[in-house]
This record gives structure tokens, sequence and C-alpha cells, in this order.
């Protein structure tokens, strides 16, 4: 087992990691969408993906640990069926595909629902979101999860109109992505990219993980739902920008 020695991958990987434990904690959930495009800067983004995988397990169960019973789980037997759909589709299509399209798919759906958030408002009295429209979000979610960890902004399209309080929306969202995130495993394994040197790198990257969910959970407890929510858009405008800028970059290439 080896590990990368250049430098310059941890100087983005080090933040990458912070950044994704503070989103495991549902503060600023945007955020952790832009881990893999970070690392990725250093590394191509199979490999980033890879490296990330043990550090996710890591934050995953340190999530559930700290909202082990803030969760709806009414929402999560609907969810999960559906994002292992997209684990499924993710695993097939893996070979055939640019990641770079997928992550401006992404971005660029990420944006559109930010712009429809906010030119259109939902009223208080409005309706939550289809079941239907739901299941193709919550799918998605899983694809672009599988991909490159990219899973939030989707399935943050459907929750976040369900008006779920702060609390409830991170250990929701914590229980999700546990699942999902174990899931990826085998198919990882399947396709070579669990090999010694993403895993030894990984073990270096691990004691980070629990800094940034405690970072996130400080955070979570003592915030404003409305000042949540800010920041949770925030986070999704970013990693659309991101998402989409390095889509048109390879495209280019």
């Amino acid at each position: 087992m080896t590990v990368i020695t250049d430098w310059g991958f941890y100087v983005v990987a080090i933040p990458a990691v912070l950044l994704l434990g503070i989103s495991k904690s549902g503060f600023g959930a945007g955020f952790g969408s832009l881990a893999v495009p970070l690392m990725a800067l250093s590394v191509t983004v199979p490999q980033a993906a890879a490296i990330l995988m043990p550090v996710l397990l890591v934050m995953d169960l340190l999530g559930i640990a700290a909202f082990r019973k803030d969760f709806d789980r009414r929402l999560l037997t609907f969810l999960l069926p559906w994002g292992l759909v997209g684990i499924v589709i993710g695993t097939l299509s893996f070979r055939l595909m640019r990641v770079e399209w997928v992550a401006g798919i992404v971005g660029v759906f990420t944006l559109a629902f930010l712009a429809q958030r906010l030119l259109f408002p939902p009223r208080a009295d409005s309706a939550p979101p289809p079941r239907w429209w739901g299941a193709v979000l919550t799918a998605t979610s899983g694809f672009t999860s599988f991909v490159a960890h990219a899973g939030g902004p989707p399935v943050n399209a459907y929750v976040i109109p369900l008006k779920l309080s702060p609390i409830v929306f991170t250990g929701t969202m914590a229980y999700f992505f546990f699942v999902i995130n174990l899931a990826k495993w085998v198919p990882y394994a399947w396709l070579g990219l669990l090999d010694g040197r993403n895993l030894g790198t990984s073990l270096v990257l691990l004691p980070l993980a629990p800094v940034g969910v405690w970072l996130g959970v400080r955070i979570a407890r003592r915030i404003d739902q409305k000042l949540f929510y800010r920041f949770i858009y925030l986070g999704m405008l970013l990693t659309g920008v991101k998402l989409v800028w390095d889509a048109v970059a390879a495209s280019l290439l």
C-alpha cells in the first residue's frame, strides 16, 4: 500500500475533505459536491471519488450517530429505493461516459433549481413536489453520487420544499447518504477503483473526517432555519457554477 506524495494534491484534498465533513453535518449541504471537483484539480475524477470512499464511510457513521433520532423514517422509505436505482444505473454506465458531462448536467440542474426558487418562491400554502418528481430526482442523486459524490443537489431539490426542520433535514440526509455510499463499495471494487494507492492516501486524510463533521454539527444545531437554508442555497450555487465550468472547459479541450 502506497500513498500520493505530491504536496499539491494535499493542498486541494485537505480543504475538500473538511468541506465534505461540514456538509455531512447538514450545514452547507451543497458544499459537499465541491469535494471531488476540488480534488480533481490534482487527480482524475474517478481517483478522487475512490480516495474519498473510506473518508465518506467514517463521516457517514459520525453523521448518523450525531442525528440518530432526528430523521423522517417515512421519507427515507421513499427515497432509498430510488437512490439505489441510480447506483445501478451509474455502475452500468460508468465506463461509457465522461464524468465531466455528468457533472455539467448536475450543475445546470442545480442552477435551474436555484433560479426557480428565486424567481418563483413557494408560498406558505404551496403543495410539496409530486412523488414521481421526487423519484426522478432521487434516482438522479444516486447516479451523480456514484459518479462524482455529487448526489446532494438533486435530492435537495426535492427535500428542501418539504420544509423539514434543519435537524430533521440533516438527519434524514445523513441516513440517506450512509446507505447510498455503503452501496457504492462493491461496484467501486468491481470497477477496479479501490486500489492500494487510493486506499493508502485515504488513510492519510481520514483524521480530518471527524474534524469537518464536528464543525458542521456544532453550527447546524445553533443556526436559524432561514439562515440555514440560505447557506445551502449558497453551497448549491457555488457547486453548480463549478460543475458547469468544468464541463465547458473539458468540452473545449
